[in-house]
């Protein structure tokens, strides 16, 4: 069985100047995105149950 020792060393260190090279974002963008992720899947959530309970509506109304 080969030694997986050098190639894992290697796989490392690129692997650290890749993330190096990578523009993170600032704790204030970070900030503003995650508000925008929670409340676009608030608004999903909503829609999603209002569209649920209008056709639980329809169908105990008038199938079922």
């Amino acid at each position: 069985m080969p030694n997986p020792g050098p190639k894992l060393v290697t796989y490392i260190k690129e692997a650290r100047q890749e993330l190096m090279k990578v523009t993170w974002p600032t704790r204030e963008e970070a900030i503003r995105s995650t508000i925008v992720v929670v409340a676009v899947s608030l608004a999903v959530a909503l829609f999603l149950g209002g569209v649920d309970f209008v056709l639980a509506y329809i169908l105990n109304r008038f199938i079922l």
